[in-house]
């Protein structure tokens, strides 16, 4: 019981340090917004004519690319949290905290709890930009978007955990994360539906977790705010299915990527 307490307090200040380093850093958060609001008022304004047909005229794109860009902010925020693994072994931090008197499952576990919190944060500021392209949300929406933030940003925090785990230099850790993160975005239906596509690129999507992210997202933010009959043509499956393969897809990423952790030096 006692060894309990200890590596959950353990688990509790790790996540606690990633929670306080985000919310101290103002610069961060600031910065952390540039690129999607880059994406949604610049990129989106200046597509919008071009996929005025998007829903047969009944969805403007900027609406459509909203959610994408609430799992651009969970994802890459959720990696950078990832990063700094690799930056605490680089500094010596990290070895300090292994010879803590806490299991490295515990020290692994709050790695993926501050990770996905910071990320969950980092999207819940997006999501204050919904009026200004004309998205409705009531409380019932803005608490289930949140749920599916938090989730997908676990199921992205497990998967970079799963890959710093065993990097040592943040030159590797990048090169690998930049060859994945950029197509695992892009195929995730965050600027085009999925619908129709070639079959390669729907068998890409099929198997990007991102894609089970941004699904769920945009059937609960435009709800409310495009025809019904149009939100079923650019949805790919149900809440549900999409809300158990991430939890799937979650415990496939955190278990290795624990494992892993464990067996470090």
């Amino acid at each position: 019981m006692h060894s309990l307490q200890r590596n959950l307090k353990g688990a509790y200040t790790i996540w606690y340090r990633d929670v306080i380093r985000f919310l101290r850093d103002r610069t961060r958060i600031i910065s952390s917004l540039g690129q999607p609001l880059l994406f949604l008022f610049v990129f989106g304004s200046g597509l919008a004519p071009a996929m005025s047909g998007l829903g047969g005229g009944n969805l403007d794109f900027r609406q459509f690319m909203f959610p994408g860009i609430l799992s651009m902010a969970v994802l890459f925020t959720s990696i950078f949290s990832a990063v700094s693994i690799v930056w605490d072994r680089e500094f010596g931090f990290l070895k300090e905290v292994m010879v803590a008197p806490v299991s490295r499952m515990a020290v692994a576990l709050g790695k993926v709890a501050g990770g996905s919190t910071v990320a969950m944060f980092q999207g819940a500021i997006i999501l204050l930009l919904a009026p200004a392209i004309g998205i409705k949300l009531t409380w019932d929406q803005l608490l289930v978007l949140i749920g599916l933030m938090l989730l997908l940003a676990a199921v992205m925090t497990s998967f970079g955990i799963l890959i710093a785990a065993r990097q040592r230099t943040m030159e590797g850790f990048q090169m690998i994360m930049n060859f994945l993160l950029m197509p695992m975005f892009f195929l995730s239906g965050a600027f085009f539906p999925l619908r129709g596509v070639p079959l390669w690129m729907q068998w890409l999507g099929n198997i990007d977790p991102v894609s089970y992210g941004v699904d769920p997202l945009r059937q609960v933010a435009l709800r409310q705010s495009v025809p019904a009959q149009v939100l079923e043509a650019l949805s790919l499956h149900p809440i549900a299915t999409d809300v158990a393969i991430m939890v799937a897809l979650g415990l496939v990423f955190i278990i290795p990527a624990v494992w892993l952790f464990s067996k470090q030096d």
